[in-house]
């Protein structure tokens, strides 16, 4: 029997004109009650959607589940054999009341052991006996020190209890031999929803599943030597051999791949039929002016760059530029020359900052580095929800009379009450602190299409470029200016040398004693107190916060006499400014702050960064904040405090930050520990937007394929009308919001 057989076998389906199609609605198929259950569980709503539910893994009849790799505090189904069943009958603990009967079933791999515990079930001593093999799901536990599944549902092997008859004929028992050895689908459960559930479902409405239309043309399948597109979803959910699911993950994974660079390609397209005004400098103009007052040279990359900007934004086709750079690589310094053009034609630039703290920031360096000349003609304007009502009247009139080239704020720069006189540049620093509809908010405030310019100092693998970024041109900024000390980075491990705690105060006293600054990082602000947007688990090893480490340095002895002040997102507008004005200007030695402090502030004179419970952060989020010493002519010195035992994964991660400056290098290690995590988080508006069987972590030769393909088979046909089956694809891909999403960019 052929992987499509066990689909097949009761007709064929393709003849039936009841036959499922991929749109067909689960209610209809699988009944009201099945389909809300799959629908609250994984937004399943129609054939298409549950058949995309591909199998995590596959196991045999003979072959179990690894018991002791399996993860704590997660859902898992294992395939294993019983041990021993017993039953423990209810005892008396209070008067009139007795306890349940407990049921405790141990399983085994072959080589380790599991605890199970059922309540009030005593007739499972009948339904599981010793020798038996069955699949288990649950949630895995510790209970008195002992690893265990509390109360898991269970599903019987067939024929795992009953000994082959020794009169079995040759055939039948060749037979039998092939029915052990077929591959058992593995899916991603949930507590209400089990993997055998799931798999009985998709049998369900794979034997009723008419044709299919392939989204991938014949030809390109051909070259590459794929299935079509009914038979690998046939040969993932029903395979004979392990060649089946792989020949059908390997289409699928493809098919993936290229319906989702159809629709970036699809997306880019259309941006570019747009049409806008043209923004060119012009001779004597300010960029001519910045330029010839520039105290420092452009790297050869900051002038790559600058130069593909400047063509950008004199073309008629709205500008869609990302720009990923290392932290202090000189980001800011291009933008704003992109800013000066656009004011040489009569616009305004707009730039949108996530925090109070960097938009203040920002303000001041852009002052600073244009002189007081420019100052005086662009009028650089703040704008945030925290000014008083007098300021924010004189910017708002500044902004929508044109005085103002350039106008820098947070989200306040959103505002219904926020108007220009013509917005021709829109500068996103650290896109991914902000939505769609945020980025979309602020470019509708344009009479025309503006060009927009993205911004992001956490280097972007080139995978993720492709498959996140696929619409926007990219541009990279890798050398650092010349000049820069460097970062020397060590770790303070903890749990091997509780000591070496004290050397860090040691550390940070000596730099202050040159007369340098620190910064002091902590997870939280307070005790179950967080930084907003941060998601930390209260219930594990107590965290070092922000209020407690301040209050202890100001006690120690090495530093009882320095000027320590706390800085963190809970602190009002003015405080927080106030703060960072008082650090850049020396008046403040040691500033023990929340993540506030991860992008873009800039205090040359700082040269150590201490980060407390340095395993509560990523890799990416460590390069960040490393990045905020050694930015003068002071060197850097960054101490990474984590108690994360040698060899875990978390220690892992922080030697890697220890061990690199390289942000890309640190980028693809995020990557590979993460897998995908957030960084896809523009695809996830919806529950259908999530990846299936693609890895942008180890997939990137198909993607590329993939982006190549779909270039040349839609760039003349963006909606695609040619191409029912792919805009169907495309369709499923993506609910009419992410769409919406995708189109605002």
């Amino acid at each position: 029997m052929t992987g499509s057989d066990a689909a097949t076998s009761h007709g064929d389906p393709a003849d039936d004109p009841g036959a499922l199609t991929l749109d067909s609605a689960l209610r209809g198929v699988l009944g009201q009650g099945q389909a809300t259950l799959l629908d609250k569980a994984f937004g399943m709503a129609t054939v298409g959607d549950l058949l995309s539910h591909y199998p995590r893994r596959y196991a045999r009849r003979g072959e179990l589940t690894t018991l002791a790799a399996l993860p704590l505090d997660e859902a898992v189904t294992v395939l294993a054999e019983v041990l021993s069943v017993t039953v423990k009958s209810p005892g008396s603990r209070l008067p009139g009341k007795k306890s349940p009967h407990r049921t405790e079933v141990i399983i085994s791999d072959g080589r380790g052991m599991l605890s199970l515990t059922f309540f009030n079930q005593p007739w499972l001593s009948r339904t599981l006996r010793p020798g038996m093999r069955a699949m288990f799901s649950g949630k895995v536990t510790i209970f008195n020190k002992t690893r265990q599944l509390a109360h898991p549902d269970y599903e019987i092997v067939p024929g795992s209890d009953d000994p082959m008859d020794a009169t079995i004929s040759p055939e039948d028992a060749a037979e039998a031999r092939l029915w052990a050895d077929r591959p058992i689908p593995i899916y991603g459960a949930t507590a209400a929803v089990t993997s055998w559930q799931i798999a009985k479902l998709i049998v369900k409405v794979l034997e009723r599943l008419g044709p299919v239309e392939d989204p991938i043309p014949e030809r390109m399948r051909r070259e590459r030597g794929l299935l079509e597109h009914r038979d690998a979803l046939l040969r993932i959910h029903r395979p004979t051999t392990d060649d089946d699911w792989n020949e059908a993950r390997e289409t699928l994974r493809f098919t993936e791949a290229f319906v989702l660079q159809c629709v970036l390609v699809q997306q880019h397209t259309e941006h570019r039929a747009l049409r806008t005004r043209s923004r060119q400098p012009v001779p004597g103009g300010y960029l001519e002016r910045f330029d010839a007052t520039l105290p420092f040279a452009l790297t050869v990359d900051q002038e790559i760059t600058g130069a593909e900007i400047l063509r950008d934004i004199a073309l008629t086709a709205p500008m869609n530029r990302l720009v990923q750079g290392e932290v202090g690589s000189g980001k800011t310094v291009v933008a704003l020359r992109a800013m000066l053009a656009v004011a040489d034609s009569g616009g305004q630039a707009a730039l949108l900052a996530p925090t109070e703290v960097l938009a203040g920031q920002h303000l001041r360096s852009i002052a600073r580095i244009l002189g007081p000349d420019l100052t005086a003609e662009l009028m650089p304007t703040l704008l945030t929800g925290q000014l008083p009502v007098a300021e924010r009247r004189k910017a708002l009139l500044r902004t929508v009379s044109g005085q103002a080239r350039i106008v820098i704020g947070t989200h306040a720069l959103l505002s219904d009450t926020v108007g220009f006189f013509d917005l021709g540049l829109v500068v996103i620093d650290e896109q991914h602190r902000f939505g769609v509809d945020q980025r979309e908010a602020l470019r509708q405030k344009a009479e025309l299409p503006p060009h927009v310019l993205v911004l992001t100092a956490t280097p972007i693998p080139r995978t993720i470029a492709m498959t996140v970024f696929g619409d926007l041109d990219v541009s990279t900024i890798a050398v650092l200016p010349s000049g820069r000390p460097g970062i020397e980075s060590f770790v303070v491990p903890l749990d091997e040398k509780p000591a070496w705690v004290v050397r860090v105060w040691q550390r940070v006293s000596e730099e202050l004693a040159l007369g340098r600054q620190c910064f002091v990082v902590c997870p939280a602000i307070a005790p179950k107190k967080l930084e907003q947007g941060e998601e930390i688990d209260f219930d594990a090893t107590p965290m070092t916060t922000v209020e407690e480490l301040n209050a202890e340095l100001h006690r120690h002895p090495l530093l009882r006499d320095a000027r320590i002040e706390p800085l963190h997102g809970a602190m009002t507008a003015d405080e927080k400014d106030d703060t960072m004005r008082a650090f850049a200007a020396g008046d403040i030695q040691v500033l023990v702050a929340t993540t506030v402090i991860e992008v873009g502030v800039d205090v040359p004179n700082a040269s150590v960064m201490v980060v407390m419970d340095a395993h509560r952060f990523g890799v990416s989020q460590l390069h960040q904040l490393r990045g905020r010493v050694g930015r003068g002519g002071v060197p850097g010195l960054c101490l990474l405090v984590t108690a994360a035992p040698s060899g875990s994964p978390a220690r892992d991660r922080i030697e890697a930050v220890a061990n690199t400056l390289d942000g890309f290098v640190l980028a693809q290690v995020d990557l590979e520990q993460r897998q995908e995590g957030d960084v896809l988080g523009r695809f996830q508006s919806g529950g259908q937007s999530s990846l299936r069987l693609l890895r942008v972590a180890t997939d990137g030769d198909i993607i590329a394929d993939a982006r190549t393909a779909a270039r040349e088979l839609i760039g003349g046909d963006p909606e695609m009308r040619t191409m029912p089956a792919l805009r169907a694809a495309v369709r499923r891909r993506l609910d009419d919001s992410e769409r919406a999403a995708l189109s605002k960019g």
